[in-house]
């Protein structure tokens, strides 16, 4: 496999650091995706079981105590009973928000009644709405497969956010939660929801988490908590919305068609934050170079960001060198990999000259990788006369290589960056804030095991599942939001997905894309988050007809 790559947190990785990471990062957005394409291919696909039931979701009750829990709860064994709601309030571009937090848990039960996992979510509703049937509802999920909701939580949607430098550099320990004054609540009601595994979440047997993990297995999951969430929330006339990150992108796709089919329920809109629908263009493997020419604007992103480039493309904004990296890999880059060893000579010359130009790598190292340089020596490889690699998720970070000679990264800044500061703060949030407690371990991010894919000799792809959406639901809308340096799903694959929807001319006037000037999670940049809100405000309001 060459240049072969694997998929956590939104991230790729070639399979020999994969491990590695997994110590590391134990994050985002995210997810232990299978170390080849179509990792997990082979296993039999359970069924989730679609009828479910529990008792008593607190959110929208009256009876609340102010920053406090529920003083007249009962004990009992369905997991609603640990449900905790309490009162806040927030002041949103000069409004006061006033609003009730819900922690707990929504039981999935089988036919016979069975519980067969507790999912745990957290919702944040607009108190004295006085039309519910007007009032935007979003449901909220991060990726991995195997990240918990945390991350646009407390980095993008919610009313509180971590604390950090304005350009989402980490900062020291103790860490610390502050108002989000951008949080999308004055737009819509929220729901973060933790896939099985996740979080709180769990399967009620260990030996059955299996029957969760799998690209349509979680799918049914998560919708069968859409529907109950709405039924016992009286929200089925809402306009409805879900937002998602990195795989989680994945998952809004196959949901937009699970909801559809299973429960008969059409969606306003769609959020795609760092998006891959469509894993042939972030999976190297042999035979498949097409990730190649999809990550090189990436690739000249982030040497432009850390003046790696030649003097006359350094002296360009950086919109005006993405336009000449992208015509260079979709035209003779492009060529040149489709041609392989009958490139001729003369012409190979050419197009691993201006490979280094729009790299900042040497020609002889291009070469040397048969124009194909792969994300995680790319990494290692820009920075190595400073014995610096760049991070994955966002390439603007970076650290000190412990071993100057590897060939590969040994590890993704960004994600040192902001890991521990998002477990402590949710940790404590979840506590003393939302008064939910459980003494078992928040699973920011884990490894859900083997992922069935539902691809066999192909690259699992759900664009198709959000095209046959839009085409049964032409009002649905689709807003994509991408950062250059995002070196995790690069944005030109997005672009590139997009592009190949096909879908009719008309419906591609429901897809609005937006860019910004950071990574993966482009909202811990403070300029981003600001334009990001009023990006993703827009779009709800738009989709839901206001």
């Amino acid at each position: 496999m060459r240049g072969g790559f694997s998929v956590y947190g939104g991230a790729m990785f070639p399979p020999t650091s994969f491990l590695r990471f997994l110590s590391l990062f134990a994050v985002t957005s995210s997810l232990a995706l299978a170390q080849a394409p179509g990792g997990g291919e082979g296993e039999a696909k359970p069924e989730v079981p679609k009828d479910a039931a529990e008792k008593g979701d607190a959110a929208g009750k009256d009876e609340k105590a102010k920053g406090d829990e529920k003083k007249d709860e009962k004990p009992g064994k369905d997991a609603a009973d640990k449900n905790k709601v309490t009162e806040h309030s927030l002041v949103i571009n000069g409004q006061k928000v006033d609003y009730t937090a819900t922690a707990g848990m929504l039981s999935l039960k089988d036919g016979t009644g069975k519980v067969t996992a507790d999912i745990f979510y957290v919702a944040y509703a607009k108190k004295g709405v006085p039309d519910l049937a007007k009032r935007p509802l979003t449901f909220s999920f991060n990726g991995g497969p195997g990240s918990s909701s945390v991350w646009m939580h407390l980095g993008l949607l919610g009313p509180k956010r971590v604390k950090l430098r304005d350009d989402g550099f980490a900062v020291p320990p103790p860490y610390e939660l502050v108002e989000n004054e951008f949080s999308l609540l004055d737009e819509t009601d929220l729901v973060f929801i933790d896939p099985v595994g996740t979080g709180y979440s769990r399967a009620s047997k260990p030996e059955e988490a299996k029957n969760f993990y799998g690209v349509n297995e979680d799918a049914k999951s998560i919708g069968e908590f859409i529907r109950l969430y709405v039924t016992k929330q009286s929200r089925w006339l809402s306009p409805k919305f879900l937002i998602g990150e990195s795989y989680g992108t994945t998952r809004a796709a196959a949901l937009s068609g699970e909801l559809l089919r299973t429960h008969k329920m059409n969606l306003n809109g769609i959020m795609l934050v760092s998006t891959v629908l469509n894993f042939q263009t972030i999976w190297g493997a042999d035979g498949n170079d097409l990730p190649f020419v999809l990550y090189l604007p990436s690739f000249t992103a982030t040497a432009w960001y850390h003046q790696k480039l030649p003097a006359d493309l350094q002296g360009k904004p950086l919109a005006e060198v993405l336009k000449e990296v992208e015509a260079f890999a979709s035209g003779d880059y492009n060529q040149a990999l489709l041609m392989g060893a009958a490139l001729p000579a003369a012409q190979r010359v050419q197009v691993v000259k201006q490979m280094a130009r729009l790299t900042g790598l040497k020609e002889s190292y291009v070469d040397a990788s048969d124009l194909r340089v792969s994300l995680n020596r790319f990494s290692a490889e820009l920075l190595r006369d400073q014995r610096l690699v760049v991070g994955r998720f966002d390439s603007r970070y970076t650290s000190y290589m412990r071993d100057a000679v590897n060939n590969s990264a040994e590890r993704d800044p960004s994600a040192d960056a902001v890991f521990s500061a998002f477990t402590s703060t949710f940790n404590h949030y979840v506590r003393n804030d939302l008064k939910f407690e459980d003494d078992q371990p928040y699973n920011i991010l884990t490894s859900p095991g083997k992922w069935n894919w539902d691809a066999e000799n192909e690259f699992t792809n759900v664009s198709e599942t959000l095209a046959e959406s839009m085409t049964s639901n032409p009002f649905l809308k689709v807003h994509v939001s991408s950062g250059f340096y995002d070196m995790a799903t690069p944005y030109y694959a997005s672009r590139y997905t997009f592009s190949h929807l096909n879908i009719h001319p008309e419906l591609m006037k429901n897809v609005t894309e937006d860019d910004y000037t950071s990574g993966h999670m482009m909202y811990l940049n403070l300029p981003d988050l600001k334009k990001q809100k009023e990006d993703l405000a827009k779009f709800v309001r738009m989709a839901s007809g206001k």
